[in-house]
């Protein structure tokens, strides 16, 4: 996030706290509270533009239409997973501002430079899948606690309104939800060593993967990885597909549920409501 701010600082933060600031009190670039409203403009504007963007792109070239007509729809559903994600964006940012910050402030085991060599790219394709393995791990025992009654009902349920997702309910979260589901992304950087640049994309990545398995768009059928067929089931049937990048966790764990695809067709469904 240090390289983020780094750069906007001198696209527009720095011109932006001289012009709200008298020339006594101008806040440094390493002040703790000019660091703190900078993360949490960057990660609140940049999530939005990220949701905005890569949902709509999956509404529009990747996500049937058909499932518009699925009798489990909800009236206006689109528009209410778009408000409730945008209305949870700003108390999720503030959520995560602080840990941003410590990470920005050096508590993190981030490291610097990028090893080009064969060895480096190696070892940085290991961290990627360490990364993945931890942070699915931490997902799927945060994701199950979720659902259990004494955290459903106030946190978990809000995102459960959606039976039949579309990309824009990715991030429709309670606050809580949401942070809750973002902590092993950025603990892992507290416990393992990860390159800054790579963090930074795997927070691309995650976002952007969120948004994948919740497109009705199967490019995995079946297998390791936790596709949108998976995760559609999860949202049908609630005890099932925990896991959020693969399905290992939900087979060692018994909740593992192979996707119905003869149900999940919206055609079918629609048919089925006919009759």
């Amino acid at each position: 996030m240090d390289l983020v701010l780094d750069w906007q600082d001198g696209m527009y933060f720095d011109a932006m706290y001289k012009a709200l600031s008298p020339d006594n009190l101008a806040l440094d670039r390493s002040n703790i509270y000019r660091q703190f409203i900078s993360i949490y403009l960057t990660v609140g504007i940049g999530g939005v533009l990220l949701y905005t963007f890569f949902s709509g792109a999956s509404w529009l070239f990747l996500f049937d239409h058909n499932y518009l007509k699925h009798p489990k729809i909800l009236k206006n559903q689109v528009r209410r997973e778009i408000v409730t994600t945008l209305s949870s964006i700003p108390f999720m940012t503030l959520l995560t501002t602080p840990v941003f910050l410590l990470e920005v402030r050096g508590y993190s085991k981030l490291t610097e430079g990028m090893d080009l060599t064969t060895s480096g790219v190696l070892s940085e394709l290991f961290d990627i899948f360490k990364f993945l393995v931890f942070t699915d791990f931490c997902i799927y025992w945060i994701h199950r606690f979720l659902h259990h009654p004494i955290l459903y009902g106030p946190i978990h349920k809000i995102h459960h309104l959606w039976k039949v997702p579309t990309p824009w309910a990715s991030h429709a979260f309670h606050p809580l939800d949401g942070f809750a589901q973002s902590t092993p992304y950025h603990l892992y950087a507290f416990l393992f060593p990860i390159n800054k640049v790579t963090y930074l994309l795997m927070f691309v990545f995650v976002n952007c993967w969120t948004i994948s398995i919740h497109d009705g768009f199967f490019l995995s059928k079946e297998g390791v990885i936790n596709s949108s067929a998976h995760h559609a089931e999860h949202h049908l049937h609630f005890t099932c597909n925990y896991g959020q990048y693969f399905t290992l966790w939900d087979r060692l764990f018994g909740t593992h549920r192979a996707p119905d695809f003869e149900k999940l067709d919206p055609q079918n469904a629609i048919k089925a409501k006919a009759q």
